[in-house]
């Protein structure tokens, strides 16, 4: 049984060439979504198509994608809320405090004094570093850095990730 993994989300149409809007969850889109590239895409209710991209742009917060065989918006409007999958034996090995998004999300994080903060339920990629939404209970969610001075240690063995939280950062006051 071929495990995969969630690149992105086919959010809409664009223009009437076969383009797909994606909201991308892949921490690279340039590798992921380069020409030749495969991608599965698994639609509710159907059997999962495997696609070969095309072309590959940003537009605003979206990464437009093309698919061979698939040149016009009628070719391609069934794909849309479907989600793009890579199997997971096609990851690349990452250098040693390297991590796929999968593997953070769901990771209990904790404080240095053992009090659990919450759980990563989402990652953001806003700039120049990831920013890890903890969802914290009865509180609102959580927005940590992912920073060394923050994240000081990531045990996924126990599924644990241990923080530092600085002065300020989580104002719970409002």
């Amino acid at each position: 049984m071929v495990e995969y993994l969630e690149v992105g989300k086919i959010v809409n149409t664009q223009g009437i060439k076969g383009e797909v809007r994606v909201l991308s969850q892949t921490d690279a889109p340039q590798e992921r979504y380069q020409k030749g590239a495969k991608l599965t895409v698994f639609v509710k209710n159907k059997e999962p198509i495997e696609l070969t991209v095309a072309s590959h742009r940003k537009h605003k917060s979206f990464d437009l994608l093309s698919f061979e065989g698939y040149p016009s918006i009628n070719d391609v409007e069934g794909f849309r809320e479907g989600i793009l999958m890579v199997p997971k034996t096609e990851l690349t090995p990452l250098d040693e405090a390297e991590y796929y998004y999968y593997e953070i999300i769901g990771l209990d994080v904790y404080e240095k004094n053992g009090e659990k903060l919450g759980q990563v339920k989402e990652i953001l990629a806003p700039g120049a570093n990831d920013v890890w939404v903890v969802q914290r209970k009865n509180k609102a969610d959580a927005l940590i850095p992912f920073i060394s001075s923050v994240v000081k240690k990531i045990d996924l063995e126990n599924q644990k990730v241990f923080v530092e939280i600085p002065e300020g950062l989580l104002d719970d006051e409002n």
